[in-house]
């Protein structure tokens, strides 16, 4: 696999930093309760707006006022699966972005079929997750181990692009390097930290990340790609700094909080293949 480093991307990628801080947008996300937290402060140092809501009857009122949603299947119940299926629904009727996160998808039944019901009958705008989620999606049968990939990002390519193209939308397969392709263009992003896989729901701050560039981009290849490149970046800073894994995750809020546009610019590193 021959890669060369995207400038033009690079350059456009600081631009969607720049104008996430100028329209803070609202990222509407139905996820789980073991990030709900830290997936708002990521939001907030990234310079978007976080509201967390997974109540039925408030779900038509939160799309209203959203600017892109995100659904995390990381902690499933009947109702939150109605909720989510509502809104994704409304999204799609509206017209506004929203990423499905798979969490675990592969490991269980309910969860391999709430995230394949609503890839298939949803349309999600991005789909963002580790190989094996991916590959649970793409070829029904696949295992995953908990919420942890059993497989490399290599290994999930083809499943990615073909799948990518077959519900026409952009694919993120994210690990040590991340895959994103729409099934006729794609990116890889290299950079990030092995600490990383050190504290939980780095891939679910990952998708809020990816939801705040889509609400500023309509081309979801490069808001998705840009999103990552930013992750990594911040996360290859962090990891310089920090003694482990609590400060790490501090530092990754901090890094994400100061991280200038024009330092994004020179330092994303979004290759093409």
């Amino acid at each position: 696999m021959r890669l060369c480093i995207v400038t033009e991307t690079a350059q456009k990628a600081g631009d969607l930093l720049s104008r996430i801080r100028e329209i803070r947008p609202v990222v509407h996300s139905i996820t789980n309760f073991v990030v709900m937290n830290s997936t708002a402060n990521v939001l907030l140092a990234l310079g978007a707006a976080p509201i967390m809501a997974h109540a039925l009857e408030e779900i038509e009122d939160i799309s209203a006022i959203s600017n892109s949603l995100v659904i995390n299947i990381g902690t499933l119940s009947s109702a939150w699966i109605e909720s989510m299926e509502s809104a994704a629904q409304l999204a799609r009727a509206s017209m506004k972005p929203f990423v499905l996160d798979p969490v675990g998808s592969g490991a269980t039944k309910l969860r391999t079929k709430t995230a394949c019901n609503i890839a298939r009958f949803s349309t999600p705008t991005v789909i963002r997750g580790n190989a094996s989620e991916i590959l649970s999606i793409a070829r029904v049968g696949s295992k995953t181990r908990g919420v942890d990939s059993v497989n490399s990002t290599e290994e999930a390519m083809e499943s990615a692009s073909t799948l990518a193209t077959s519900l026409n939308t952009v694919v993120a397969v994210t690990g040590s390097k991340d895959f994103v392709t729409d099934g006729k263009r794609s990116l890889v992003i290299a950079g990030g930290s092995p600490m990383m896989a050190c504290v939980t729901g780095t891939g679910c701050a990952a998708s809020v990340i990816v939801a705040a560039f889509l609400a500023v981009e309509k081309d979801a290849l490069l808001a998705t790609a840009s999103a990552l490149a930013l992750f990594k970046l911040v996360a290859e800073k962090a990891s310089i700094k920090s003694a482990g894994p609590g400060s790490f995750w501090v530092g990754v809020l901090d890094e994400l909080y100061n991280v200038t546009s024009e330092e994004f610019r020179l330092n994303a590193r979004i290759l093409s293949i």
